[in-house]
């Protein structure tokens, strides 16, 4: 899953970032409100992190600009300002969860889980091809009621994979998901590997990922 965070204190984005690759997250971060909606112009995104005051455009701003056109992906709002009125404001104009600074890094992980388990659940509690099913809310992978382990590079492939099926999914496009730096995966063999140990995991899940010579790749049911 791809999260941004745009944040203008340095010290408290990078905390963010560690934190939530560490809990495997691909994360983005942006010091402005400007540099956000550049990134959410160009990007898919699994969660939104706004801090209220930044410089240039305030991630209030952004959020209402966002939700003109996007009323499902799940945003946070993190800030200093603990008024009544504040957080109501931040959830009427379309705020998922409001976070009041300072906050503890497990809380806003937690917060970050319920927010995708709603959003999953929206939609469908888990993806499916053949025998393969995919948990978004979980990050857990299952053939038949067996648990497949996957790295969260390796979930966040499948995933897309799933989701897309049985479309293809180019290489331009599982870069993005997967990867901070589209070119680390594009500019190399990368996604190669992992999709060759994707393929040995999912021996006898009912389905096959397909190279689509030139473009991308394709999960099939067998």
């Amino acid at each position: 899953m791809r999260a941004l965070v745009a944040e203008d204190d340095a010290s408290l984005r990078r905390i963010l970032h560690d934190g939530l690759v560490e809990a495997g997250y691909v994360v983005d971060t942006v010091p402005d409100g400007d540099e956000a909606l550049r990134y959410i112009d160009i990007l898919e995104y699994s969660v939104l992190i706004l801090d209220w005051r930044m410089p240039g455009l305030s991630g209030r701003e952004v959020l209402a600009r966002v939700r003109v056109r996007d009323t499902s992906t799940p945003i946070v709002m993190l800030t200093a300002r603990d008024a009544p009125e504040d957080r109501i404001d931040a959830l009427d104009a379309g705020a998922d969860d409001y976070v009041v600074k300072p906050f503890d890094f497990g809380e806003l992980l937690a917060r970050l889980r319920a927010l995708q388990r709603r959003n999953s659940d929206a939609r469908s509690p888990t993806l499916s091809c053949g025998a393969l099913e995919v948990d978004p809310s979980t990050h857990r992978v299952h053939v038949e009621g067996r648990e497949i382990r996957v790295t969260p590079r390796e979930f966040a492939i499948v995933e897309l994979l799933v989701r897309k099926s049985p479309g293809v999914v180019t290489r331009r496009s599982i870069a993005l998901q997967a990867w901070p730096e589209e070119a680390d995966a594009v500019g190399s063999n990368t996604i190669e590997v992992h999709i060759a140990r994707l393929r040995s995991k999912l021996v006898g899940a009912g389905v096959r990922v397909e190279t689509v010579r030139g473009v991308g790749y394709r999960l099939a049911a067998s």
